[in-house]
């Protein structure tokens, strides 16, 4: 049978199509920007287009607040803890298989388009697994492969020097991620606009989704009804922002007429050490309508580049056997609560994420929004089994699937893990600010019911700062509510003890919740209205 087809199994029902698969991560995009997501401006026409076509979800949750341990998870379908891989300088154990991994072994043909240099660069291990692997940050950029095309002698001495080169650029680049002092001098002003030239920071959004279409419409190099995994992460959204200038004039004009506005804006485009660092104070609020207007630029600046590359699809018909599936890694603060950037908060402006999936095939409704809160993880459960590669405990946590009785499917964790080498960075220059913010410490969440709890801190059994919220009716964490509950903070700070004890241990989170197979836990969460009878 052709590696394109599924068997339905003993039915007697004939074998269905293997769809292509698009993974599709909008780096360092906020759901509530979107204006699908109830956002007032119109920021995202084209992929409110396609949500109106897909299975909407409105309680994602990144596992991770950026971008390399949360890229692990949706390619692990682990924890942060359970994967290991927390910090610029970590590498994916060798005994966990990518989902690139396992779809390769079932006969897909394997893609990664990817503009951010922590996973298309840095030899973390998350491109295991990828036939082709195309890299649109650095000095140099990948290009597909032209299979086919005879180059003569001087040609191929071209593409070899080239790939000496590239090569070394991307070992700089590496060093660079590794290393607290070299990181300490790019943060340097005269050291900045060298490196964001140099790493071309934010890739080539167009160039990349162009490259996508053209692998699924022209399918060049491909055997015959062989099914694509291609996963794409572009970076638009990401700081500093720099949109084109229709879309200054539509999202931020005052940047254009007012002097103080542009200055306030290069110097924050120019200090990425302020991308990482809390706030000292609070932005006033010429600064705040400066850095959402010009965030909320490049938002639409990168649906509108969507936008083709769907209609691209839809024209060729490329799109009828295609599963789409719209994320992020994580969101971005934007001076709210004193932060900025993603390096070390739980709170919904980093974790709260967009997630769509179209799918041709049915098994996620058209126009349909689903409530329930889920982990992104959980997309490597769901690729497996929309690709027919799964196993029956996979297929059980595939988001096909709503939510059912077993406890497991009722909560979600996340962890913050400080990158060490910006906590390395925060101590060197403001130390005061790492005690009082609690920059190298932990910070772990769980969700269950209509109730998050965030615990900042692991020091023996001292316990440092514990928030309670209702993200149902209190999604801007306005209220903590863990002195008004205290019976909920308890019963919520056993399960994260339980998840704690898990990955502490290194037992992969899987199907199951901790801890919710001991009678007293279900006890507690039955009391308090979390779990049913």
């Amino acid at each position: 049978m052709s590696d394109r087809y599924i068997q339905s199994g003993s039915s007697g029902l004939s074998p269905r199509p293997r769809p292509d698969i698009l993974l599709l991560v909008l780096d360092t995009q906020r759901a509530d920007r979107l204006s699908c997501y109830g956002y007032p401006l119109s920021t995202s026409p084209h992929l409110d287009a396609l949500a109106s076509d897909a299975t909407l979800f409105k309680g994602a949750i990144a596992p991770a607040q950026w971008t390399v341990p949360s890229h692990a998870s949706m390619f692990t379908g682990l924890y942060p803890s359970a994967h290991g891989v927390l910090q610029s300088y970590s590498v994916l154990p060798d005994n966990l298989t990518t989902l690139a991994e396992r779809l390769d072994a079932t006969g897909y043909f394997t893609a990664g388009f990817c503009n951010n240099p922590l996973v298309g660069v840095i030899n973390n291990g998350l491109r295991r697994g990828f036939q082709s692997f195309l890299n649109y940050s650095g000095l140099l950029t990948s290009r597909p492969n032209q299979a086919g095309i005879k180059r003569g002698l001087i040609g191929r001495y071209r593409q070899f020097f080239k790939r000496m080169l590239a090569g070394g650029l991307n070992q700089v680049q590496d060093a660079f991620a590794r290393s607290d002092l070299l990181l300490s001098l790019s943060f340097s002003p005269l050291m900045v606009p060298l490196w964001q030239t140099a790493l071309s920071f934010k890739g080539n959004t167009a160039k990349s989704l162009d490259d996508v279409a053209q692998l699924l419409i022209q399918r060049q190099g491909l055997d015959s009804d062989q099914p694509v995994f291609g996963f794409v992460n572009l970076m638009g959204a990401h700081m500093p922002y720099h949109p084109p200038r229709q879309y200054v004039e539509r999202f931020a004009p005052h940047v254009i007429q007012d002097k103080r506005a542009r200055h306030f804006l290069q110097q924050f485009n120019s200090d990425v050490y302020g991308w990482l660092a809390p706030l000292s104070g609070t932005l006033n609020a010429h600064q705040k309508v400066t850095i959402d207007g010009m965030y909320d630029a490049e938002v639409a600046h990168q649906d509108a580049q969507l936008g083709r590359f769907f209609q691209q699809l839809q024209q060729s018909g490329a799109l009828e056997n295609t599963v789409v599936i719209v994320c992020s890694d994580h969101g971005e603060h934007l001076g709210e609560k004193q932060f900025m950037g993603h390096s070390l908060s739980l709170y919904n402006e980093l974790v709260q994420v967009p997630l769509m999936i179209r799918d041709p095939q049915g098994q996620f409704p058209q126009g349909t929004v689903r409530s329930d809160v889920v982990s992104t993880r959980r997309l490597f459960h769901t690729v497996l089994e929309m690709a027919g590669a799964a196993t029956e405990e996979e297929r059980s946590l595939s988001l096909a699937h709503n939510p059912g009785p077993d406890p497991a499917d009722h909560y979600v964790f996340a962890e913050a893990i400080p990158p060490q080498n910006v906590v390395n960075l925060l101590q060197k220059r403001q130390p005061e600010l790492v005690r009082d913010r609690a920059c190298d410490q932990p910070r772990r969440a769980v969700w269950i019911g209509n109730h998050k709890l965030i615990e900042t801190g692991l020091i023996a059994t001292e316990r440092h700062g514990l928030e309670l919220y209702d993200f149902v009716d209190d999604p801007s964490e306005m209220v903590n509510l863990s002195e008004i509950l205290p019976e909920n903070v308890e019963v919520l700070q056993d399960c994260l003890d339980y998840f704690i004890g898990q990955t502490d241990s290194a037992m992969p989170i899987s199907s199951r919740a901790p801890g919710f197979d001991d009678p007293e836990v279900q006890q507690r969460l039955r009391d308090l209205g979390y779990l049913e009878d």
